[in-house]
């Protein structure tokens, strides 16, 4: 962190939408991710998505006034408890193998537990750095737990 200052987070809101925006596609439209968010309107209307519901809990980690760290997601009531599903979590590129990432995720977690979470839930390919990450983390791969996919042709 500049001049050893401690890492902060903050709750983001609609009103960081754009700032949000910027840093999710230059993390994921980069290695390894190389995803396509050059629709515009598409990636305003995934991260509206996820910050805008009622539930939301989308979290940044900033260095000073720099947002170098995302974690969006929401809070949900499932029988086992209150959850935190953490659909998207990241840091900034120059700023990974550091462990700001770790240091973070534990952020988020305390800041979870405030607001009456119970657990993290989030899901990653396992073919990913990200898998190897949350395993080393305390995670612990749901072997019985699948994700499906059906497109519309």
């Amino acid at each position: 962190m500049k001049g050893n200052r401690m890492p902060e987070i903050k709750e983001l809101s609609c009103d960081n939408t754009e700032e949000i925006k910027t840093l999710f596609a230059e993390i994921f439209m980069s290695e390894p991710w190389n995803d396509d968010w050059s629709d515009e309107k598409q990636l305003h209307n995934y991260i509206t998505d996820l910050i805008g519901n009622r539930n939301s809990l989308s979290i940044g980690l900033y260095d000073g006034d720099e947002l170098i760290g995302l974690s969006l997601g929401s809070i949900i009531h499932w029988c086992t408890g209150t959850e935190y599903y953490i659909f998207e979590f990241c840091i900034k590129t120059s700023r990974q193998g550091k462990g700001i990432a770790t240091e973070f995720l534990n952020l988020v977690s305390d800041y979870a537990k405030t607001k009456g979470a119970t657990h993290v839930f989030l899901q990653t390919e396992r073919t990913v750095p990200a898998y190897d990450f949350y395993i080393k983390n305390g995670f612990t791969d749901l072997k019985d737990h699948v994700s499906l996919f059906k497109n519309f042709d």
